[in-house]
């Protein structure tokens, strides 16, 4: 969810003209962690699976960004100052009167005129790309597999109240040794139930995060278990090759 659910994210960032009090490469890294809209970002290619010599419109978003103060007070220069191309690929708000995130401020004179290419990519090459801004999970609530030692002053219960996912199940009790009594704990259970909270930055819904990264593992363990019967049967591709070359075209 964190490292390889795609996400659009300023990656090219061209300064036609900055007289800020902020260097270029400052300002390009404020822009690429500003999040984008990316509920649509299955339908863009991966740049290098796009024909294209460097972008276009079917695997990147370009965003423009002019500003100028003429006046004494100075101004704030922030994410709703970026005019995209395309709609669906904008910005993060929380709501209409959300101003943005701040990029710079201009003093009176100073101008920001930039360029952007916003392009697909995943958090393994760079941490723009991620949906998420934390992953948590939590299992055996009730703590039956005693994973967990609570450290207490008085009382465990009252001072380590049960998270919500403690709803979800019930509380069992622990098996009975031979000799009659309750074993501290069961010593042959495992985890069979992981509770997740996903809380991302905007860019993406977390139920939607969920089942793009659920899908990317099924591709991963079939891509694995295809190659795991190829190793088991190396003979098995040699014969369709010998048999297809051997056969005349029809």
């Amino acid at each position: 969810m964190i490292a390889e659910v795609p996400t659009i994210a300023i990656d090219m960032v061209e300064f036609l003209d900055n007289t800020s009090v902020l260097p270029d490469e400052f300002i390009a890294h404020r822009l690429g962690m500003i999040p984008l809209t990316s509920h649509d970002v299955e339908k863009f290619k991966n740049t290098r699976d796009c024909s294209c010599d460097q972008y276009c419109s079917e695997c990147s978003v370009e965003y423009t960004l002019h500003a100028r103060c003429d006046g004494d007070t100075p101004i704030s220069v922030t994410s709703r100052d970026l005019v995209s191309t395309d709609s669906s690929v904008v910005p993060v708000l929380e709501s209409a009167d959300d101003q943005g995130i701040l990029i710079t401020k201009l003093a009176k004179g100073q101008e920001l005129n930039i360029h952007c290419i916003a392009k697909k990519g995943v958090s393994k090459e760079h941490a723009k790309w991620s949906p998420c801004a934390a992953v948590g999970f939590e299992y055996d609530p009730y703590n039956k597999l005693k994973h967990t030692d609570y450290w207490f002053e008085k009382d465990p219960k009252a001072e380590w109240p049960l998270s919500d996912n403690a709803k979800e199940e019930a509380e069992k009790k622990y098996q009975t040794l031979p000799d009659g009594s309750d074993a501290p704990f069961d010593y042959n259970a495992a985890p069979d139930r992981f509770y997740f909270r996903v809380e991302t930055v905007g860019s993406m819904k977390p139920e939607n995060v969920v089942i793009m990264a659920t899908r990317l593992m099924q591709e991963k363990l079939s891509t694995l278990e295809i190659c795991l019967e190829d190793d088991q049967n190396p003979n098995a591709n040699q014969f369709s090759n010998d048999l297809g070359d051997s056969m005349e075209p029809w």
